[in-house]
């Protein structure tokens, strides 16, 4: 049985957004808002050992779904009336969404690592 999994960036979409958000990692990286981003992401392009574990889990039949906290709004707005906080990691369940890693766990991780040894212990 296949799984989704969706994560949140505590970002929004769009061009300007990503080009200031590139800016910011590079130059004030303590005072960045996403730990999801900062984990994933360096400041240009995604890192191999993230690139490397999405494709692990893919081969495996894990669906993945990656949203900036704008388009999460938008496209699950109508369906979930709970408020999540962000960056958050959710799994598609058969009536709704669960929570798979909180905010406060992913805003603790210091290194892309962390947060693929807990997506391995909880999927």
């Amino acid at each position: 049985m296949s799984q989704k999994l969706l994560f949140i960036y505590n970002a929004d979409s769009g061009l300007r957004n990503s080009i200031v958000d590139g800016a910011h990692k590079i130059l004030s990286p303590a005072t960045y808002n996403c730990n999801l981003c900062k984990l994933t992401h360096g400041a240009l392009s995604e890192k191999k050992i993230w690139t490397q574990f999405r494709k692990e889990l893919e081969e495996v039949g894990t669906e993945l779904e990656f949203l900036h906290k704008n388009e999460f709004g938008k496209i699950y707005r109508s369906k979930f009336s709970h408020k999540f906080t962000f960056p958050i990691v959710l799994i598609a369940v058969d009536n709704g969404l669960e929570v798979l890693i909180h905010t406060h766990e992913l805003n603790s991780f210091m290194a892309p690592d962390a947060l693929i040894s807990l997506v391995k212990r909880r999927v």
